[in-house]
């Protein structure tokens, strides 16, 4: 099973406590992610965030509908937390996301390591290219929600 990976970064001007608070919170999810998904949290409000809790959701990859489940396997605040998927599209996921402060903010970091059913040629033609847009998306919602940060030092993803 051939591991990809993706690594993404964007600066914003709040502290790392602050930024870490609104990702501690499971419905904003709902904020960061593309509408043409059609995502939503399927787990009730409120969730508290630790290791080991699971949630659920359903989306919409390419028009066909998907379940997934994902479980908090590290939980760091204000510094990280790491979130597997338990049932999903994915044969691996595995998303750690990082808030170090940096400056006047917090470099915001997103660690993705994944395997796709279909292996390199799925994850080139359709994967990979779903995952940029995104990951673009979440940093221009980010972007919107707490001021105009920068792109950080963006990893192409490997292939």
């Amino acid at each position: 099973m051939r591991i990809f990976r993706l690594a993404r970064e964007i600066w914003l001007p709040q502290p790392p406590a602050e930024v870490f608070r609104f990702f501690a919170d499971a419905t904003n999810l709902e904020m960061l992610t593309p509408p043409w998904l059609g995502f939503s949290i399927l787990t009730p409000a409120p969730i508290e965030m630790r290791a080991g809790t699971r949630i659920d959701y359903r989306l919409r990859l390419r028009g066909i509908p998907v379940r997934w489940q994902s479980e908090i396997t590290v939980w760091e605040p204000p510094e990280r937390f790491i979130d597997e998927q338990r049932r999903g599209p994915y044969r691996v996921w595995i998303h750690e996301h990082n808030f170090r402060p940096q400056g006047a903010g917090t470099l915001v970091g997103d660690r993705v390591q994944y395997a796709v059913p279909g292996g390199k040629f799925i994850n080139r033609f359709l994967v990979a290219p779903d995952l940029i847009k995104i990951f673009d998306y979440r940093h221009s919602a980010l972007r919107q929600l707490f001021g105009h940060g920068h792109e950080g030092e963006n990893e192409a993803l490997q292939r």
